[in-house]
């Protein structure tokens, strides 16, 4: 079997930093907060290249606490992706505010500053970029955008750890970054964690706060927050992994080079454009077939692992149906019965890729 992803073969890999990384915070006892948490945001900060870092439980608390931070009008629209995980407009609204579903570029899967500004009203006090399947968003335009509407911005990195649009990195754009460690991300821990960015200290320290009780002191909190803490064991391996993210990067960029050279001009297969001078770190490799449901059959017959990101657009979830959002009208919604997620990772070798090609070539 071709395996879409393979942490196994990852943790063997680097099973002795793992382990290590494990035992030393269980001898230590260090399980909440502590050194492992604080030296993983240092060295987490430092990659990013932002001078502040905050780890909280998952990356869904990240967005959330990173919007409520900033401290906007109850009901504010924000404006995000209608392409992407719900994660993204479940954490506006549970902030209190109001969705806007903004739609992607079909080829990029990116929005930009075209597919925002018709969403753009006097009640949008912020944007969520979305840096999707590891391809950040064409900032300068958006960045451009939010300073003419006076918008608030939080870069949400998921799925782009170390991507970079032309020579800067994701998450030193806007006023905040939100990073997911969950276990399947390019960097992921051994369960939820999750990351806050920003070049702000005050931010920074408002969303410690807020993921802490509102604690000012162990026993003295200024208001009501929530519990939402990187522990010590997520972060101790996080910083096992993160002196080899690099190297898996390029691993998975040269993937999508094969799965491009060979898969180039195949029948009605659409493969995911890279923007000239960016950083694509290929979280998920994501091509388009108006024949998807029959390829994804055909290639699991063939043993090959395939997911779909994803199957449906946020308009067109139940739980917004209550907005009656105009869906149908998005290229999110009329793509979202093309695209396919081939296998894509550190782990694949030159017959894996092989396996892959051929199959989606036979079909």
């Amino acid at each position: 079997m071709t395996k879409f992803l393979d942490l196994g073969r990852q943790y063997r890999s680097i099973q002795a930093s793992v382990d290590e990384a494990v035992r030393a915070v269980i001898e230590a006892q260090a399980f909440v907060g502590g050194p492992f948490v604080e030296r993983f945001e240092e060295e987490f900060a430092a990659f990013v290249g932002r001078p502040h870092c905050v780890g909280v439980g998952n990356g869904t608390d990240a967005i959330e606490i990173a919007l409520e931070s900033l401290a906007l009008p109850p009901g504010s629209e924000v404006i995000v992706p209608a392409n992407t995980f719900i994660a993204t407009s479940e954490a506006v609204t549970r902030a209190g505010h109001q969705v806007v579903f903004c739609d992607c570029d079909p080829e990029t899967f990116t929005i930009s500053a075209e597919t925002v500004r018709p969403h753009l009203t006097e009640r949008t006090r912020a944007l969520i970029p979305v840096h999707l399947y590891g391809q950040p968003c064409e900032m300068g335009p958006l960045m451009d955008l939010t300073r003419e509407w006076d918008l608030r911005v939080i870069e949400d990195c998921a799925q782009a750890h170390g991507a970079a649009d032309v020579g800067r990195t994701a998450g030193t754009f806007g006023d905040l970054a939100t990073f997911s460690f969950y276990p399947g991300k390019n960097l992921g821990a051994y369960g939820d964690a999750g990351a806050i960015v920003t070049g702000e200290q005050a931010l920074a320290d408002r969303c410690r706060m807020i993921a802490n009780h509102g604690r000012i002191d162990k026993h003295d909190h200024l208001f009501e927050g929530r519990n939402s803490r990187l522990d010590g064991l997520q972060a101790a391996i996080l910083s096992a992994k993160l002196p080899h993210l690099e190297r898996w990067t390029e691993a998975r960029r040269w993937v999508a080079s094969e799965y491009r050279r060979a898969l180039d001009g195949v029948d009605d297969l659409v493969l995911p454009a890279e923007r000239p001078g960016v950083q694509h770190v290929y979280h998920l490799f994501v091509v388009r077939s108006s024949r998807r449901d029959e390829l994804r059959l055909h290639l699991g017959e063939r043993g090959i692992q395939t997911g779909i990101h994803y199957p449906v657009a946020l308009p067109d979830l139940k739980a917004y149906a209550h907005l009656a959002w105009p869906a149908t009208q998005m290229s999110a919604s009329r793509y979202a019965g093309q695209i396919l997620s081939l296998p894509m990772g550190e782990h694949l070798s030159p017959e894996d890729i092989d396996q892959v090609v051929s199959a989606v070539r036979d079909f």
